[in-house]
Formats: C-alpha cells, sequence, structure tokens
C-alpha cells in the first residue's frame, strides 16, 4: 500500500527509560527461564513481532500468543492459523480480557515443564517448577494473560502501554512461575508502516504519534483493506459507523468531512473518535493485516 507524503515526514518512534532499563533486566532473568510466551496482538500480528525476540530466546520453548481474538473474525484467525503452520509454528489464539484460549496456553507451558524435568531426572537432577515469562509490546494483553493463568488478578492490567514497569515473578502452579515483564519494543522503529499499526492499536505510548495523522492512515489502511479483502471485513465500516463513506476520500480528506460531518469542524476530535472507536471493535472485527501471500 502506498505511503502518504505526510507519513514520511512524521516519524513515529517511542523508547522510554522504563522501557530501556527493564530489556536489560529481562535479558539478565531470561538465563533463568525455560518457556518464553510471546504475546502479539490479533489484528497485527506481524507488526507486535520483536524483532530480537529469537535471538532472546535461543533454544528455549517458545510459546506464540495470539491475543485480541474477539477482535478478528473467525474466517481472519483460521488464515493466520494456517500461516503460522507454513511457518512451522503453532498460534495460540486467546482473548485473555475473557479467559478464552488461555487454558491450552497453560496446558502448553505445562507440557514444556514436564519435559524440562525429564530431562533433570535422567541427569539425577530434581524437579522444579517450569519458569516461564511471558514477552510482548506494551499494551498487548500480557498482564491480563497471567491474572487469567493464575485466575485471579495479581498483576496489573489496563488498557493503555506502560502500566507494567517492573519485572516480577508470580507462582502459578506447583508446577509453573511466571515473570511478568513490561512491554518491550524496538530501541528504533525500522518499519514505519508497522508503527503506524501499532499507534492505531494503542500498543505504543500516545506521545509518540499525532492523532490525526494516525486517524487518517487508519481509513487509508480500511480503504485498501475494503478493495483487496471485501470478504475478510464488514462492509464499509466506516459508512455503517459515520453515515459518511470513505472511499472517495483519502484519509486525510475523510477526517475533515468527517468532522464537519458529526463534529462541527473540529479534527482532532474527529480523529481521537475515530481511533476510540476502533480500538473498542465499534467498527467490528477489523484486522489492520492479513497474512502475506
Amino acid at each position: 500500500m502506498a505511503l502518504t507524503q505526510n507519513y514520511k515526514l512524521n516519524v513515529i518512534q517511542w523508547y522510554p527509560g522504563h522501557i530501556a532499563k527493564a530489556e536489560k533486566n529481562l535479558k539478565e532473568q531470561l538465563k533463568r527461564v525455560d518457556v518464553v510466551l510471546e504475546v502479539r496482538d490479533a489484528r497485527i500480528p506481524l507488526a507486535t513481532h520483536h524483532p530480537q525476540i529469537e535471538e532472546w530466546v535461543g533454544s528455549k520453548t517458545r510459546l506464540l500468543v495470539i491475543n485480541r481474538l474477539d477482535m478478528i473474525s473467525p474466517q481472519v484467525r483460521s488464515l493466520w492459523a494456517d500461516w503460522f503452520k507454513r511457518q512451522g509454528e503453532v498460534a495460540f489464539f486467546t482473548n485473555a480480557q475473557q479467559g478464552q484460549g488461555v487454558t491450552a496456553v497453560l496446558k502448553a507451558a505445562q507440557a514444556a515443564g514436564v519435559e524440562l524435568n525429564n530431562r533433570r531426572r535422567d541427569r539425577g537432577m530434581l524437579p522444579r517448577p517450569v519458569r516461564a515469562v511471558v514477552i510482548g509490546f506494551p499494551n498487548v494483553g500480557k498482564s491480563a494473560l497471567i491474572n487469567r493463568l493464575l485466575g485471579k488478578r495479581v498483576v496489573e492490567s489496563a488498557a493503555r502501554p506502560g502500566v507494567t514497569r517492573q519485572l516480577r515473578w508470580v507462582r502459578i502452579s506447583d508446577q509453573l512461575e511466571l515473570l511478568d515483564a513490561p512491554g518491550v519494543i524496538p530501541l528504533k522503529l525500522e518499519d514505519q508502516e508497522a508503527a503506524l499499526k501499532l499507534a492505531i492499536c494503542d500498543d505504543i505510548g500516545e506521545a509518540s504519534y499525532d492523532n490525526q495523522l494516525v486517524a487518517a492512515e487508519l481509513v487509508n489502511v480500511l480503504n485498501y483493506l475494503q478493495d483487496v479483502a471485501t470478504n475478510l471485513l464488514p462492509k464499509k465500516p466506516l459508512q455503517a459507523r459515520y453515515e459518511l463513506d470513505s472511499s472517495p476520500h483519502t484519509g486525510e480528506a475523510y477526517l475533515h468531512a468527517l468532522a464537519e460531518h458529526r463534529y462541527s469542524g473540529d479534527v482532532e476530535r474527529t480523529a481521537r473518535h475515530l481511533l476510540t472507536d476502533y480500538r473498542k471493535g465499534f467498527m467490528g472485527e477489523i484486522p489492520l493485516e492479513l497474512p502475506p501471500n
């Protein structure tokens, strides 16, 4: 999809101090970890993949958790499941807020623990709880997942990036200990198209972007997906929501037209409403990424 000139001029970068510190601590703790649960956002499973995760994980068991299952349709979920399978990966789809799919993640983590303790026993060592860590971008649902795995609220969870600021171990059971880590993000966001998607989905700090630019790009992405994957999206979601068709407009033009149509010409308020409505699922089940090819 072609990028607007405006988009090229506005670079999204976000690397707050607490993330830099947490990443350093995380690398230290990873030496003690047996299993890594990598959590991604179902709307943007490629944009929420940290490029250094393979390097950090090494030979450890990694479970791929695609959270926010409720934000995509069963058809899109199936496409992603098949695509990951072709890449040699099993994807566990969850809605951590409601608990859907979490039991399968727990069983897979415990199975990895059984394997670990079998190897320890073979070397004449005593069994111990498996140590797992939950890693992912800010606000993809890591804390909500931990609370569901534990069956009660033990870590703070909120619909905004940057709530978890320190690493802490949580005992899930006699078999499993979990490390809750703050969201990690690359030092430099090289892929600005992915960075915009992080901003649209609220998986990056609000200080890093301009609401109007990001809302306009949301409209551009929706128009593009409507053209190339009509059967995978709700029909004309913006027209259904605001009674104003987006297809004749660029994102920026639609933002101004919608401001006049609904919000007394207030473009900033319009941008905030658009982003909030998308993030809360008020436009329907809309992914911003589909499997390559």
